[in-house]
Formats: C-alpha cells, sequence, structure tokens
C-alpha cells in the first residue's frame, strides 16, 4: 500500500506537500506555485512512482501546469537520493529544463552514486528562483560536508525550513566526530536561531515538522550533551 500524500500547508502562494517513503520513514517534500504552477522536489529519496502519484496529486493545488522545475537535495546520504535516476529520466531533465541542484560539497558524491548530474551546486546564502517560488540556501556543515537547508519565507508568516538530516525534533543530525558535531551545532546555532524568528517551522528529513521555538530552550543541552 503506498504512502498517504499529505497537503500540510496550504500558504498564500504555494502549497506544501509532504510524503515519508522507504523503511527509513524519509520526508519527500514538494512545493507548487499557485500562479505558476511550477513545482519544487526536495528529496528524491525513494520509491519513485509514489513521488510522482504526489507530483500528479499536486497538479490539484494549482489551475496552470508547467509541472516539476527542479529537484533539491538536501545532502549525499543514499536515503535521501534513491529516487533520484528515475525522477531525472522520466521528468524530462536533459528535454524539459528539471533542474537538480545539491550543496557544492556533496554534489560529487551524488552523481557518483546514482549516476546524474548535479546541474546546480549550492553555495550558502544564495537564493534559488523558481517562477512564484523563492528559497534561500543555509549551508550546514557537519552531517555531511556539503548539507544544506532551503528556507522559504512567508510574507506576514512564518518561514518554512527544510532542514534534512541536520536539525530534527530534539536535536542536531547524526555527526561521527567532535569537530564535525561542533561545526553543525555552531551552524545551526548561528545560520537559523539567531536568524530566524521563533514561530519559523523546521521540516526534518524524518519525523513531523517543530518550530524554533519549541526547540530554542534545548539549544545548551544539546551542545553540553555533544550530540
Amino acid at each position: 500500500m503506498a504512502p498517504e500524500t499529505s497537503l500540510i500547508y496550504d500558504l498564500p502562494a504555494v502549497t506544501v506537500r509532504r510524503i515519508a517513503v522507504s523503511e527509513m520513514s524519509n520526508n519527500v517534500y514538494l512545493l507548487t506555485a499557485k500562479k505558476s504552477g511550477v513545482q519544487v522536489l526536495i528529496d528524491a529519496a525513494d520509491q519513485p512512482d509514489t513521488v510522482e502519484a504526489m507530483l500528479t496529486a499536486a497538479t490539484e493545488d494549482t489551475p496552470c501546469s508547467p509541472g516539476l522545475r527542479a529537484v533539491l537535495t538536501t545532502h549525499q546520504h543514499w536515503d535521501h537520493i534513491r529516487a533520484l535516476p528515475q525522477l531525472a529520466s522520466t521528468r524530462g531533465v536533459d528535454t524539459q529544463g528539471v533542474e537538480l541542484a545539491a550543496g557544492a560539497e556533496d554534489a560529487a558524491a551524488i552523481e557518483s552514486a546514482q549516476g546524474v548530474s548535479i546541474h546546480r551546486r549550492l553555495q550558502h546564502g544564495e537564493t534559488l528562483q523558481y517562477d512564484g517560488i523563492s528559497l534561500d540556501v543555509i549551508h550546514l556543515r557537519g552531517h555531511t560536508p556539503g548539507s544544506v537547508a532551503f528556507v522559504y519565507p512567508v510574507e506576514d508568516g512564518p518561514a518554512h525550513i527544510f532542514t534534512g538530516d541536520a536539525l530534527f525534533p530534539g536535536g542536531v543530525g547524526k555527526t561521527w566526530s567532535s569537530e564535525d558535531f561542533s561545526s553543525l551545532i555552531d551552524d545551526v546555532e548561528t545560520r537559523i536561531f539567531d536568524e530566524y524568528d521563533d514561530d519559523t517551522i523546521i521540516h526534518p528529513g524524518h519525523g513531523a515538522p517543530t518550530t524554533l521555538g519549541e526547540e530554542r530552550p534545548q539549544l545548551s543541552q544539546w551542545r553540553e550533551r555533544g550530540w
């Protein structure tokens, strides 16, 4: 039985859909611009047929029909990239101009693992623009060298940040050394908690969303425990 596609946020300019796939319960997110119909997918994790079903369901969110324009990847780990090859093929990366993007330091590993070409290597602070969808890129070093988060700012509302495996309810993502942990917690604190308000909504790579206000009181505890 395929996982259920859910419309989790109906925002003024876009809809946000989420589906969990694979034995790892990876979140795949889809933003659809209401005026243009442009779709941006975040983390083509697995089960490409299920992801395709979400793309089709999202056509109900707009009267326009341009469809998928970009697949963004938060980081290189295998459980977040397994649907990339089939989506790249069926959705016309070469023929229909679908862009694949990932953090610069993770791009080569994704290409090697999945046999796809990453067209855009993302740097901290840049902004992605797709006809009705604007996303700011935050580099969060530590879980992987090129982990990135994507920020969708909402006028007169809280921002939405898609953090991959860098930030979850209850802590930052897994790291494999004290140096990597320090790097990640420093980036999460200075680049997310210090920059965004408490009502900012965090969409993690696994599990339910949270807000910065819910997590902020635990920051010192995370740093002290070292994970």
